[in-house]
């Protein structure tokens, strides 16, 4: 035999929840301004050395999508006409993301666009590390 309590009920009034309401947009809205100064601090540190634009854009991207329809309806919209562009990136915003991957794909993303076919490195590496297991 199971014992249960009895809940007690609770019921907000209509102003509880307006301002329930207004303070969620508000926040929505800061963390909205917060991720698109996280991706203009990513965009003005990217061209120094180091990968520490990547980061900081990716991180306001979460912000920005998580809290934004809008930016998430254009980001839906701007995957489906680039979607090798955007790929990596989705990587990267999945919960657990895929870092090395990602940036291997894209050592040999621009490896392909600079460097002749005889002078590439990564894939034999690639190939030999393969090999080796």
């Amino acid at each position: 035999m199971t014992f249960t309590l009895p809940m007690p009920s609770v019921r907000f009034s209509a102003a509880d929840e307006l301002t329930r309401d207004l303070v969620g947009r508000g926040l929505r809205i800061v963390l909205v301004v917060l991720g698109l100064v996280f991706i203009a601090g990513g965009a003005l540190i990217a061209p120094l050395p180091g990968p520490l634009g990547l980061p900081l854009t990716v991180i306001g991207l979460m912000l920005v999508l998580r809290n934004s329809f809008k930016a998430r309806k254009q980001f839906v919209r701007f995957q489906h006409a680039h979607p090798k562009l955007i790929f990596p990136l989705r990587r990267l915003l999945r919960r657990e993301p895929e870092v090395f991957p990602v940036a291997w794909q894209q050592v040999l993303r621009v490896e392909k666009i600079i460097l002749p076919p005889p002078w590439r490195r990564a894939k034999r590496w690639r190939r030999a590390l393969r090999r080796r297991r």
